[in-house]
């Protein structure tokens, strides 16, 4: 009883989880969408088969890899069931899953024929490069500090610390991950409708628009679950807490005495 009591979950509602998923859903079949239907538009000039394909893995590996696994990561404990240790494993392993897919995007698009320099010029170029070395900042002071040594083996007051800057630097990073990921699109978008005259209103236009509005309502929703309050269990009342330790005790004593 006494462990029920001091227990407490920190489930997500369910409609906002179903609609974080329907999001993220969303945002990936529109991202495979658009990089196997409009393939010629990854690529300024005729190039290569590979470069081609290296132009197609990078908005993958950035927005289904980096964005929506980590969003999932940050979401894991707010639903999933079980210890904190299971909870903390399953976010340590989706936060590196989505640290070495957004690794591999950042390489796939500095493969190309033109090198790393011509592919480094813009602005999301440069927030790309500040948010992957947050990102793996992170990843590593959230291994070292609340999994490699354990929480248990460390005072509370160092937990009480570090905790708030882990979920700071966290959501932080998401959030520039998402802004980056939104001004690549914007980048993109415009020279191609500048350079090869694509319309404003093509499909092609409003492929990537929705792949913008999605990746923003989803960072709201998992921003929102990550800093709303967690569901507790009520404490029970004073007179209760007495009965259940009275009962305790005496079924203690008699147990012995027997």
């Amino acid at each position: 009883m006494a462990l029920a009591t001091a227990s407490s979950s920190s489930s997500l509602p369910l409609p906002l989880l179903l609609f974080a998923r329907v999001l993220a859903l969303l945002v990936a079949l529109l991202v495979l969408f658009w990089a196997l239907a409009f393939k010629s538009s990854f690529t300024p000039h005729p190039s290569s088969q590979e470069d081609l394909v290296y132009a197609v893995l990078h908005p993958l590996f950035m927005v289904i890899g980096l964005i929506i696994i980590s969003g999932e990561a940050i979401l894991v404990h707010r639903w999933l069931p079980g210890s904190r240790n299971l909870k903390k494993s399953v976010h340590l392993s989706m936060q590196a899953l989505a640290l070495a897919s957004g690794v591999f995007g950042i390489w796939t698009k500095f493969h190309g024929q033109d090198g790393i320099v011509a592919n480094f010029w813009s602005l999301h170029s440069w927030m790309g490069l500040i948010c992957m070395l947050l990102f793996g900042a992170q990843w590593l002071m959230g291994f070292v500090s609340f999994w490699h040594r354990g929480e248990m083996r460390r005072s509370s007051s160092r937990v009480r610390v570090l905790l708030p800057w882990h979920v700071f630097l966290g959501l932080y990073t998401y959030g520039l991950a998402v802004g980056t990921a939104e001004t690549g699109l914007l980048e993109k978008l415009t020279l191609l409708q500048t350079n090869r005259n694509v319309s404003r209103r093509s499909a092609e236009s409003m492929v990537v628009n929705g792949v913008g509005v999605g990746l923003a309502l989803l960072s709201g929703i998992v921003i929102l679950a990550a800093v709303s309050p967690k569901y507790q269990t009520p404490p029970p009342p004073l007179h209760t807490a007495k009965l259940i330790q009275s009962s305790a005790d005496t079924n203690y004593n008699c147990f012995f005495s027997s």
